[in-house]
């Protein structure tokens, strides 16, 4: 948002700025310089909810419900029902003595007769004690009541807008406020408003909760009477089944098949053990373990076997007589025998049979014990199927009896429920919630004036409305007017400005002559200016062919042509401008423009009559195509003649809109300018347009046509 232009905006509209909110102010003060006075009145309800001094009993405050209990309290004193019972009293009260009203009587009132008000004031009474809501039907009656309430101003509507029920956080009262034009009204209505709500209030709560304490003691009776049928039912079965406590019971005989099992685990593990024990010894008595003598037993068999030898050694050397050769074998026999019994006894120490016979032993001992452990077992087997045949029958008592405790335990449990709430509930009536007035509404001062207020509220609201306007008007105005907008809105360069000329004769003499007209010299200056930047841009490149275009027509290129040719003639350059006859040529002396030659006869003849500073070439029909005709090469030639002969050519080139021509012009120029209308905005053609003279060669920028004076003063 462009704040110095919306600044400018507001400057603009000041007056409106001004008068919008004064007018508002004086019409305020109109209606509110009679304004009568206002009266509060303040009354307070305690509910202890947040009173610890007034709580018998300790309870967790819980913030969330008592903030409900508020705002209930609060809603129930603004129902219909409690502002009808406000609106009777107010009606009965001005009804009863004349003298003593609140507020004058109107026509209604005034119309009815001593008798006719005594009978009305019954009628409002009676409804009053039946709390009756005052409605539209009661139009039809024999009186109009509703009228007469509205018409003392004492209808629904009327007192919600007067009553005010606020409560402040973390205290315990409920403030009452009633806003009138009387004093006297104002206590009255909050001293009978909190009166009234709070017996109804009270009522209704002892009246629910009396419905409740005799519900809860309906429930309870038949919750008792079912958790005595259900004990009862369980007691029957305990002594038709002699069961005294099936879980202790079933307790010990679980503990003794635990015990048994654990035993017996014990018993097989001690099986397993010895008879591992005994195939072990049986193994190393099988085998040729030297330990246990099985070597022995070899070298042994060898004695024997020499010793069998000897004798029979002994036995040829005897029966042989002697012979020396017996002899001999006798003795190496006999030294065989002595080696094998050395050896022997050298190899054994200890005797192996020794030890085979401790293995024995064991083995024995073992198979002993075996045997009574498997003794063991079966006694064990014994009483472990005992003891699960008495807890197997236990198993139907048990699903019976829990079925009785369990549905005993549940109407006790219904039952204890069932107490709580009824003690709960009678706890609650004799200690609940109640309410009592802290202090009573008084008569008072009149509240400060709002009329400063109201008038404040006027001239700030109307203020703020007009500029919310203003804003709305600018936020919508996509309109260009300043240079650094244009250069916004086409990311483009723009070489300079050219003012507005509200003057109506706008000849090109006139202009440059006058020296004291305002709204030419200020042209003339800005147009000197856009001289300078574009004379500097050509003279960068050494081009002199411009082309001057727009985006549609009516936009002053033409104009702007005509105007920047005699600008460039003014410094002594040699000028050709081509481009359609304008209706704002003079006749002229030296320097000034001149009805010139038809561009189409020079493309034919190549020749032109150059006059002193400006020549002038002139289209006759800008609807005519250039390639049309000459072919490209002719009309190159052309203007190479042209750019030969002049300092400077400037081309007024067909707008954009007829795009076509435009693009033919544009082919043969050096440099573009385009010119754009101050106070429109873009359209989407336009900036297809914008696109496209951008991208073109030779572009230097835009010039802005036909500004305010203002705008440019403050760009």
């Amino acid at each position: 948002m462009d704040i110095k232009r919306f600044l400018k905006l507001l400057y603009r509209y000041k007056l409106f700025l001004i008068l919008v909110p004064v007018i508002a102010v004086a019409t305020t003060y109109y209606f509110v310089k009679n304004l009568p006075k206002q009266y509060s009145s303040n009354a307070k309800i305690s509910t202890g909810l947040l009173d610890q001094s007034k709580q018998v009993t300790e309870q967790n405050t819980d913030f969330f419900k008592i903030s409900q209990q508020f705002t209930t309290i609060m809603e129930k004193m603004k129902m219909k029902k409690m502002l009808n019972i406000l609106s009777y009293n107010l009606i009965i009260h001005d009804l009863s003595d004349p003298r003593k009203s609140f507020r004058k009587y109107n026509e209604k009132v005034d119309s009815l007769t001593a008798n006719e008000r005594q009978e009305v004031i019954q009628i409002y009474k009676e409804r009053l004690f039946n709390k009756i809501p005052l409605t539209l039907a009661d139009r039809k009656g024999k009186y109009n009541l509703f009228d007469i309430v509205n018409s003392m101003g004492y209808g629904e509507y009327a007192l919600s807008e007067s009553i005010e029920v606020t409560h402040v956080d973390n205290s315990d009262y409920v403030d009452i406020k009633f806003v009138s034009d009387s004093p006297d009204l104002s206590a009255y209505a909050v001293n009978t408003l909190a009166t009234e709500f709070i017996k109804n209030f009270s009522s209704e709560v002892n009246f629910n909760q009396n419905n409740s304490i005799e519900i809860l003691n309906a429930d309870l009776k038949r919750k008792e009477e079912e958790m005595n049928a259900k004990n009862i039912a369980l007691k029957e079965f305990k002594m038709k089944n002699g069961v005294l406590n099936i879980d202790k019971q079933s307790e010990l005989v679980y503990q003794q098949i635990t015990q048994a099992e654990n035993r017996k685990a014990e018993v097989i593990r001690q099986i397993q053990s010895t008879q591992n024990t005994i195939n072990a010894i049986e193994s190393k008595l099988k085998s040729g373990n030297t330990d246990l003598g099985g070597a022995a037993i070899e070298d042994n068999a060898r004695i024997i076997n020499i010793n069998n030898q000897l004798e029979l050694a002994n036995k040829r050397y005897v029966d042989g007589g002697f012979k020396q050769s017996d002899k001999r074998k006798v003795d190496s026999l006999v030294s065989i025998k002595s080696s094998l019994t050395t050896l022997n006894s050298d190899k054994y120490i200890v005797d192996p049979q020794i030890s085979r016979q401790n293995f024995l032993q064991q083995k024995y001992g073992l198979e002993t014990t075996l045997a009574q452990l498997n003794g063991s077992m079966r006694s064990i087997d014994s009483e472990l199927a005992e003891a699960k045949g008495k807890y197997y029958a236990m198993v139907p008592f048990d699903a019976g009896i829990q079925n009785y405790m369990r549905d005993a335990d549940v109407a006790t449990k219904e039952y204890t429920d069932a107490l709580n709430r009824f003690n709960q509930t009678k706890t609650d009536q004799n200690i609940g919630l109640r309410l009592n007035i802290e202090e009573y509404g008084l008569p008072g001062l009149p509240e400060p004036s709002k009329k400063i207020l109201f008038l404040a509220m006027a001239g700030i609201g109307s203020l703020f409305l007009c500029v919310m306007v203003l804003v709305v008007i600018f936020l919508s105005d996509h309109s260009i007017n300043t240079s650094s907008q244009l250069s916004s809105a086409t990311k483009s360069k723009v070489l300079g400005s050219l003012s507005y000329i509200t003057t109506p004769d706008r000849s090109i003499r006139n202009i440059w002559k006058d020296k004291n007209n305002a709204d030419y010299a200020a042209y003339k200056n800005l147009l000197r200016s856009l001289r300078f930047e574009i004379n500097n841009t050509l003279t960068a490149d050494s081009s002199n062919i411009v082309g001057i275009t727009s985006l549609t027509d009516g936009e002053g290129k033409t104009f702007l042509a005509y105007n920047l040719a005699y600008a460039f003639a003014m410094t002594g350059k040699k000028i050709l401008l081509i481009g359609e006859e304008p209706n704002f040529i003079d006749k002229a002396n030296t320097k000034e423009l001149v009805k010139g030659q038809n561009f189409e006869s020079f493309l034919v003849k190549k020749e032109v009559v150059t006059e002193d500073l400006i020549t002038i070439l002139s289209k006759s029909d800008e609807s005519y195509s250039l390639l049309e005709s000459q072919n490209e090469k002719s009309l190159k030639a052309g203007f190479e003649i042209l750019k030969n002969e002049f300092d400077l050519v400037i081309i007024d080139v067909n707008s954009l809109s007829d795009i076509n021509l435009a693009k033919e012009w544009l082919s043969f120029t050096e440099k573009n300018i385009a010119v754009f209308e101050a106070g429109r905005a873009l359209t989407d053609r336009d900036k297809d347009f914008v696109s496209f003279i951008k991208h073109q060669p030779g572009f230097m920028g835009w010039v802005l046509n036909k500004i305010k004076l203002s705008e440019y003063k403050d760009t």
